[in-house]
């Protein structure tokens, strides 16, 4: 394994493709960005630019899918717009951009009953997580009083609205490896305050919603990261009475345990990977945790890496590598995890390394109990003073 130092890591978001296969991010700076798709496949990884006439601007946002076409997400007036780009292969120079572009259609806050006051500022659109299915698309729209999900590629006709939860919610996990079960953290008005809770929602079933986490009843339970394979989930709450990083396993009725060497890193660390592969056990996939420090680097901090498995009580603490891509990775099945990164060295890399060995358990040896004090041997009594009787 190669431990690296803590150097700068790269803010822009990296996604990765959910069976691993492409990666996409906005690169360039300033006011030249341009997406660009990342192959993950073979021997090594490599880039590929997917300009257009005009740049980007820096809040758009883009998705991989399993076929190599990368979703952007712009927001364009008062309208969300998406589209599918690809490389054509073909043109010279002076020719034009050698990207094609499929538009998709476009999201109106007027078509989100959620939007509040049906302006642009009442509704935030993002994108959710790769699909499990690697062709579809989804997009959460977030509004005063309700939230919208629409599936925006892998549709006939445009964005398609496919579930809507009262509520404001964020975050966006996938719970199975159809597309069909999605997480997603709710926020309701209380009596004692705004309150969240992670939810599940059926996009097969009308977006029919059922609670998934309820530690405490006035906490605030949110799911992070989730494996489909061994059922392991990541979970922060303030159930143990302040923030927490803690873990519990799907359909398990066992409680969440809050480990006490996750508590060493920060309620603030970001688990971003989690090894697949570890059918019925959870307690044995690696974790990969980022782990802000103060400093220059990743959202104005240090970004390290932090590695832990829920069978063990250790955290490994390791460096980031220089120019680190939007605090991801990945993990294989075989337990390697993969982390890209761009310098102007080695403009599209990828570094792989396994999680250490943790440390036996600390022997406990109970002293030897000595052996009982050997009784005083009787002295012989002479005859003249031998009790009488």
């Amino acid at each position: 394994m190669t431990v690296c130092a803590i150097e700068k890591t790269t803010a822009a978001p990296f996604t990765i493709a959910a069976d691993g296969s492409y990666a996409a991010r906005l690169a360039g700076d300033g006011e030249a960005r341009f997406p660009e798709r990342w192959t993950l496949t073979g021997p090594e990884p490599y880039a590929v630019p997917l300009p257009l006439a005009q740049p980007e601007e820096a809040d758009s946002e883009v998705l991989p899918l399993a076929d190599g076409r990368v979703l952007i997400h712009r927001r364009v007036a008062e309208r969300h717009g998406f589209a599918l780009l690809y490389p054509t292969g073909g043109g010279t120079a002076g020719a034009g951009p050698r990207t094609g572009e499929l538009e998709l259609g476009a999201i109106a806050p007027q078509d989100d009953p959620g939007a509040g006051d049906g302006t642009a500022d009442g509704v935030r659109v993002t994108l959710l997580p790769p699909s499990p299915d690697g062709r579809g698309a989804f997009a959460l729209a977030v509004g005063a009083a309700a939230t919208t999900v629409w599936q925006v590629a892998g549709t006939p006709f445009g964005p398609e609205r496919v579930a809507r939860i009262p509520g404001r919610c964020s975050g966006g996990v996938w719970l199975d490896r159809t597309g069909r079960l999605l997480a997603l953290d709710r926020e309701l008005d209380g009596p004692r305050g705004p309150m969240t809770k992670a939810v599940v929602v059926d996009l097969e079933r009308a977006g029919e919603v059922s609670p998934l986490l309820q530690i405490a009843e006035g906490s605030d339970d949110r799911l992070l990261l989730a494996d489909p394979d061994s059922g392991l989930l990541l979970i922060r709450s303030d159930a143990p009475g302040e923030p927490r990083l803690g873990w519990g396993v799907l359909g398990s009725a066992r409680p969440v345990r809050f480990p006490e060497c996750l508590r060493a890193v920060g309620a603030a660390a970001t688990p971003f990977a989690v090894q697949p592969g570890q059918v019925l056990m959870p307690e044995h996939c690696g974790v990969a945790l980022r782990v802000d420090e103060a400093g220059d680097g990743y959202g104005g901090d240090v970004a390290g890496l932090a590695l832990w498995r829920p069978a063990d009580r250790h955290v490994f603490r390791l460096g980031a590598p220089a120019g680190w891509l939007g605090g991801t990775g990945r993990w294989s099945p075989q337990g390697r995890l993969h982390l890209p990164y761009a310098t102007p060295e080695v403009p599209c890399g990828v570094l792989g390394m396994n999680i250490p060995v943790s440390p036996p358990p600390p022997v406990r040896l109970d002293p030897i109990p000595l052996p009982p004090a050997p009784k005083p041997l009787a002295r012989p009594v002479p005859l003249q003073q031998a009790p009488l009787g």
